[in-house]
Order: structure tokens, then C-alpha cells, then sequence
């Protein structure tokens, strides 16, 4: 049993195989299989020829060693097996890394070293709230520059990171260019800016009073690793936001494909929806949706009814045809269920390309697993 949707189809192999493609972005909610479509998208993509690169946020090793790997980390490795004469490299997002990739290519090692060593920038490169995903596009950018300079790859798939909120990975670059170059954590650092001089000299009695407010309430020394953290990264407040206008820009060009993955379920299409009205508000090139996870039903003409009506005429004579008759029916209950929110999400968006991955027996584990679903998805 498949879905009946009034929807375009959404035709993978048209658009792995469209070399102006650069980028695909996979995007969704946490939980609907979002990494193991990027990588089964970049396999059949470079099985068909493609040189591919997979970024992926996902902590899980159970991808690099379905791609043959011993692990994954922030630089691209070569995945073997690949077939038709393209070939496939893999890492895995290292959040504090590439802010220390950023530092480090921003600024002279001494100032380098005196920004990674303060323990503000420590605690903010580690566990700031945005950060993950504002790597994620620094790290894109890299890898899209490495590209363009070397060659390297023509077609980069990002797994966007498990975010509360699909809609993170969008806005969280501009909050934390934000907050990197606002005026706020530079009136926080005045205190700190200020010692030996006075607080008042700068920016008045006033500020000095609300300094010692906040020197009890966040402690002196804080204030302290605050005040030189800003003074050694002055000069890369500028580029934090420019870096994140830049790839938000190639987020926009017509080389950018976003697909959205969901499951059939309440939550998943939820924010699926929401993502869909955001990248069509911003103007941004979606593919299509991939409804993962579909319940597969054999014997649909076996409706619930009559298989509840059968496991109760042999529960007694035959309690195993029974229960497998059960079992059909609330199979079948849920494949009506995840039709009918799938049938809601299309009424609400009857534009969007739609293809359908049904449920796997078990995690994929290996190249041949994500080959299949790379079948499911161009079928």
C-alpha cells in the first residue's frame, strides 16, 4: 500500500544528476531520519558519477560505519566503494573546531591564541545556544570555497543539525552575528575595558552603578574573561556577520537545492510546514519534501474490520493467524492515519514535491543499506 497524493513527484535522480546542483541541504526536525537520507543521497549522487561531500551534524557513529568508516570528524574522508567512477568523502561537524578554524584564519597567532585560551570564548564555542548551527554554515562555506578553489567536490549534502526547531538553522547565524557584534556584550565588557580608569571616565556614575549590579550578579572575573575576549576579537566582529550574510546568500542561489525530510506525524510535518512557508518566504530554491518512514501495508483489500472479524471467528482454533490478522489491522491503522496527515500537509502546500521512503525493518548499517534507500527515494 502506497499513498494516494495529489502532489507533484519529487524526482531525486533528476536533481542529483542536474550538475548546476551544488549544494542539497537536508533540513527537517530531529528524529525522521534526516542524516541517513544526506548520506544515501550522496552515495547514489556519486555512484552516479557526482564528487560528493557529506557534512553531517550527527553524534551517532553508526553513519561512518555504515559508510566503512572507523569514525567521523572535522575534516572529509574518503569513503570506499564507490561505484560509476565518482567518489564520496564524509565528516562530521566539530563544533568547537571550526569556531577555532575561524579564529585562527581571522586573526595573528598571538591574538589566536589569546582568544582560544580565554575562558569566555571557551564556554561560547562549546555550548553557546546557536553556535552549532552557525558553524554548520561557516563549515559549508569552507567546504563550497575548497570546492570552488580546488576543484574538490561539485556537489556538497548537508545534514542540518537536531534542532529544537527546524527553523534554527536558518536564524541562528544572524543571532549569534548579533550578539557577537551588538552593543549589548560591548556594554558588558566595559567593565572589564574600564579597569584602572573608571567606569565613570567612560560612560558615566550611571553605567558605573549598573557595572557593580552586574559584577555581583555574573562576578567579577567573568566580567573580566568577558572584557578580553571582546578586546582580542574587536577586529572579527565585522566578520562574523558578513561571513554568515555570505553563506546565507549561497543558501539563495539557484546552485542550492533544500529538501525537506518528515515523517508522517503530527510533530514532523508540523515543522516540515513551517520550514516550507519560511524557505518560500526568504525566497529559497526548495526541491521537495521526502516523506520518510511510510507504513507499508500488504493485503490493503483486507480492510480492518473484516481482519478483526476474522482474528475473533479463529482466536480460539488458530491464536497465531489471529494475532498476525491483529497485527494487520493496526498496521493498517496507522497507514491510514500517516495517509490522512500526509494528504493534510498537501492540501496545505500542493505545490511542494512529494517522494515517499517506506519503513525499513532495520537501521541502516551499511553502504548496501544506503544504497536501498537511495532506491526508495528515486522510486
Amino acid at each position: 500500500m502506497t499513498f494516494t497524493l495529489n502532489a507533484p513527484h519529487l524526482d531525486i535522480d533528476d536533481l542529483l544528476a542536474d550538475r548546476n546542483t551544488r549544494i542539497v541541504v537536508c533540513c527537517g526536525s530531529g528524529g525522521v531520519g534526516k542524516t541517513t537520507t544526506a548520506a544515501a543521497l550522496g552515495l547514489r549522487a556519486a555512484d552516479m558519477g557526482r564528487h560528493v561531500c557529506v557534512l553531517t551534524i550527527d553524534p551517532a557513529r553508526r553513519l561512518a560505519q555504515a559508510m566503512g568508516l572507523t569514525e567521523l570528524d572535522n575534516s572529509p574522508r574518503v569513503v570506499p566503494g564507490v561505484e560509476g567512477g565518482g567518489s564520496l568523502s564524509a565528516m562530521m561537524l566539530d563544533m568547537k573546531r571550526t569556531f577555532d578554524e575561524v579564529v585562527e584564519s581571522h586573526s595573528d597567532p598571538e591574538r589566536a591564541q589569546a582568544i582560544l585560551d580565554n575562558p569566555f570564548y571557551q564556554a561560547l564555542s562549546s555550548s553557546f545556544a546557536g553556535t552549532q548551527e552557525y558553524m554548520a554554515m561557516e563549515k559549508l562555506g569552507q567546504l563550497r570555497a575548497e570546492a570552488d578553489r580546488d576543484g574538490t567536490w561539485d556537489l556538497i549534502v548537508v545534514d542540518t543539525p537536531p534542532s529544537r526547531s527546524a527553523l534554527d538553522f536558518l536564524d541562528a547565524p544572524d543571532r549569534l552575528g548579533t550578539f557577537l557584534d551588538g552593543r549589548f556584550i560591548k556594554i558588558l565588557a566595559a567593565p572589564a575595558r574600564g579597569a584602572g580608569r573608571g567606569i565613570g571616565k567612560i560612560l558615566g556614575a550611571g553605567f558605573g552603578l549598573f557595572a557593580g549590579v552586574l559584577t555581583k550578579i555574573l562576578g567579577a572575573q567573568l566580567l573580566t574573561d568577558l572584557g578580553a575576549f571582546v578586546g582580542a576579537v574587536d577586529t572579527m566582529f565585522g566578520g562574523f556577520r558578513e561571513r554568515a550574510e555570505a553563506t546565507y546568500s549561497l543558501l539563495k542561489d539557484e546552485g542550492t537545492s533544500f529538501v525537506v525530510v518528515a515523517a508522517p506525524e503530527p510533530d514532523a510535518l508540523r515543522e516540515a510546514s513551517y520550514f516550507v512557508d519560511r524557505l518560500e518566504a526568504d525566497a529559497m530554491p526548495l526541491a521537495g519534501l521526502v516523506l520518510n518512514r511510510v507504513q507499508q501495508v500488504r493485503a490493503p483489500e483486507l480492510s480492518v474490520e473484516r481482519a478483526i472479524a476474522g482474528a475473533d471467528r479463529v482466536a480460539d482454533s488458530d491464536p497465531m493467524t489471529a494475532a498476525l490478522l491483529r497485527l494487520h489491522a493496526d498496521r493498517l491503522r496507522n497507514a491510514e492515519r500517516q495517509e490522512k496527515l500526509a494528504r493534510k500537509f498537501v492540501s496545505a502546500h500542493p505545490s511542494v514535491a512529494i517522494t515517499e521512503v517506506v519503513a525499513l525493518p532495520e537501521d541502516v548499517h551499511d553502504l548496501a543499506g544506503l544504497r536501498t534507500v537511495g532506491d526508495l527515494l528515486a522510486d
